[in-house]
């Protein structure tokens, strides 16, 4: 076998060593190996690299042996090349074994045949070593060892994950459990770190090769699934490749995302630069940042909030889409932008609230329209100054201001309230009066200072319709309070001036002028609460917010009109009751109208009014006799089965008991063939009692 080996013929060799005897199996297997070694460096030599190969499989050597053959392949630093030894597995203390052992250890430990090569005979070798042919088959035999080592540095890794879960467990039961447990199964598990070094060998080898030989679609593969390639290495290498993509998959894969992140906006600044460089390879934009970002939602919400305002302005819908599918707390991105990104703070807010305004706090629907009222004062205060602010101007934050504070409901109205101007703003304060249940502030504001009576009514059916969902009585009253209004303009509006100042103290209003105490007259109208008794009338408050009663004695109203005569906005009045007068009770109305008001003007109001009472009157009226009728006709059933008679004998038998009624109390079913013992029918009927309070059911009727 010396001789075979030494002279080339490594297959007769091995050939021969098949022939040794079956008790020298270690020693047949240490030759061979040992062949094959030497097979596999001949094949190399001669540029037979793939041979070569599947020669250095059969021996069973270690990968960092092949690997020593390529020496522009970088291995991770903290690896050690094991002992000679362990590359054969060889138990036993025989002469022949030991023989056997030292010759591979001989094969493995001896230098190449290049070390006698002169410097140009070696570069050579070493341009060769590193061809492209040599690389391939170096891949296909990593590729073929790969499955192997993984797999047992995934093993490795799991048993060191139980291992810790069950001393964590173990660890609840107290130091003394623990030592037990220490000296059991828990120590033997083993935690060393051979098998994943091998995988990182093998897999940063193996990537290197892909890259030198041009394979980068294998290469990203290889990233993208398990593996175990050296961070430093590789990093370094793809760098100097300019392979972004794979650069990306192995930060991704060790959860080096941070450097993922800026690595991907640096791609996308020089993407955008105007002469981006060529190295690209493609266009990155700013949407491959945000698919990025959508896979740690979960895990690292604050590293997204951090890169997303990297993208925030140049794709804002796509970046708050990510917040919201991402399922990122509200709150917390809501403060985030507003440290760092205060601009979309609103955009972000109103896309929550378009999406599920139930799904959004008070307090960030508080936020977004306080954002919106500070706009709109700021606005305010510059068209003030320079004197062009005009009550009917609407800018785009304005009119988002008034929708705002008419379409959600879960904002704070009093603190909104106090930050208002008192002589500007005043449909953002009718809104807000009427959220606060201030209804008749709230339509005074649009009677006398917006001089608007269509917004007046459509905020009247708005109230009016949302007590008809909720079934509150009083709803019908706002109609009442407006008609007030118009009857009472001056009270109304000094009201409304004394209430504005009130909230709003420190402002200093143009045209707004404080009002003094009111008359002794006026004060004792406001104090007096009398309840007037109307026939045909049910007893309705007018207004909401604690104002007087509807119902004013004679006198009081005479006293009223007397003194709001000059101001009535009689044509107004006319104009409401003929398009609600469905919905306003006639008699107190007709209480509140001053004496002159020509009966002509209120043929509109009492005509449908009076239709509809007629028509009332008569459908109840039908009613009535309907159910007269019927009450008759049910006396008489009664009366006719009052009259019913049952003749008794001597024969008749109890259907319960089956013996003679005899002159016992009796009784007769309705159907008035039935006689039973009073006695035996008690007695039935208990039963069906207690069987019906079990099961339910009813009892039938009877007649004694």
């Amino acid at each position: 076998i010396v001789q075979l080996t030494a002279s080339g013929n490594f297959e007769e060799a091995l050939a021969l060593c098949k022939l040794l005897p079956p008790e020298d199996s270690n020693l047949r297997t240490a030759k061979e190996q040992s062949i094959h070694v030497r097979y596999a460096h001949h094949l190399f030599e001669n540029q037979r690299y793939e041979e070569a190969m599947d020669q250095f499989l059969s021996s069973q050597v270690e990968i960092h042996y092949v690997l020593a053959l390529y020496p522009a392949i970088v291995l991770p630093k903290s690896s050690v090349i094991p002992e000679p030894e362990t590359y054969t597995e060889i138990s036993g203390d025989t002469t022949d074994i030991s023989r056997g052992s030292s010759a591979v250890s001989d094969e493995l430990e001896a230098p190449l045949p290049s070390h006698a090569l002169d410097s140009e005979g070696f570069g050579d070798l070493e341009s060769r070593k590193m061809s492209h042919n040599s690389l391939m088959a170096l891949i296909k035999f990593l590729q073929k060892k790969r499955y192997g080592v993984v797999e047992k540095a995934a093993a490795e890794g799991t048993e060191e994950v139980v291992s810790s879960v069950v001393a964590s467990s173990f660890a609840s039961y107290g130091n003394n459990i623990m030592k037990k447990v220490s000296k059991g199964r828990v120590a033997n598990i083993p935690v060393s770190s051979v098998a994943r070094d091998a995988a990182s060998i093998l897999d940063t080898a193996l990537l290197q090769g892909l890259l030198l030989t041009g394979q980068t679609s294998a290469a990203l593969d290889l990233l993208k699934g398990l593996n175990y390639c050296d961070v430093r290495i590789c990093e370094d290498l793809l760098k100097e490749k300019n392979q972004y993509a794979c650069l990306l998959e192995l930060y991704r894969w060790n959860a080096m995302h941070r450097e993922a992140l800026n690595l991907l906006s640096k791609l996308v600044q020089q993407s955008n630069s105007s002469n981006p460089p060529a190295e690209l390879g493609k266009n990155f934009k700013p949407q491959i940042i945000i698919d990025y970002l959508k896979t740690l939602c979960g895990t690292d919400p604050m590293l997204v909030l951090e890169f997303s305002m990297l993208v925030l302005e140049s794709c804002p819908s796509e970046t708050i889409d990510l917040y919201l599918s991402g399922n990122i707390p509200a709150d917390l991105v809501n403060s985030y932008l507003k440290q760092h990104a205060p601009t979309m703070q609103t955009t972000y807010l109103e896309l929550m609230i378009s999406m599920n305004e139930n799904s959004v706090s008070g307090s960030l629907q508080n936020e977004m329209v306080q954002i919106y009222l500070s706009e709109v004062l700021d606005w305010y205060g510059d068209l003030r100054s320079q004197q062009k602010w005009d009550e009917k101007t609407y800018s785009l934050t304005r009119k988002k201001l008034l929708s705002a504070l008419e379409g959600i409901s879960r904002y704070n109205p009093d603190a909104l309230l106090n930050r208002l101007p008192p002589d500007a703003l005043y449909e953002e304060r009718a809104i807000l009066l009427g959220r606060l249940n201030q209804h008749e502030l709230a339509l005074s504001i649009y009677i006398h200072k917006l001089k608007v009576p269509d917004l007046a009514l459509a905020y009247c059916d708005r109230v009016y319709e949302s007590g008809l969902q909720q079934s509150v009585r009083s709803y019908s009253g706002i109609y009442l309070t407006l008609l007030q209004i118009y009857l009472n303009p001056r009270k109304t509006t000094k009201n409304l001036e004394k209430r504005v100042i009130s909230i709003s103290p420190d402002w200093s209003p143009a045209g707004v002028q404080k009002v003094g105490v009111l008359t002794s007259k006026s004060r004792l109208l406001r104090s007096s609460k009398k309840i007037a008794e109307i026939e045909g009338a049910e007893e309705t408050r007018i207004s909401q917010n604690g104002a007087e009663d509807s119902g004013k004695s004679d006198a009081d109203v005479d006293e009223i009109m007397e003194e709001e005569a000059s101001g009535i906005m009689l044509d107004k009045v006319v104009d409401l009751l003929s398009k609600r007068w469905d919905r306003i009770n006639g008699a107190q109305t007709l209480r509140l109208l001053p004496r002159e008001t020509k009966l002509k003007n209120l043929v509109p109001f009492l005509e449908p009014l009076l239709r509809k009472s007629s028509e009332s009157h008569r459908n109840l009226s039908v009613i009535k006799h309907l159910r007269e009728a019927e009450n008759i006709q049910v006396k008489e059933e009664v009366f006719g089965l009052r009259r019913s008679a049952v003749r008794v004998t001597g024969d008749n038998i109890c259907s319960l008991c089956r013996k003679k009624i005899g002159t016992s109390v009796f009784a007769v079913y309705p159907n008035g063939t039935n006689i039973v013992h009073f006695v035996c029918f008690r007695d039935a009927q208990s039963m069906k009692t207690s069987t019906t309070a079990e099961g339910g059911g009813s009892l039938s009727s009877w007649r004694k």
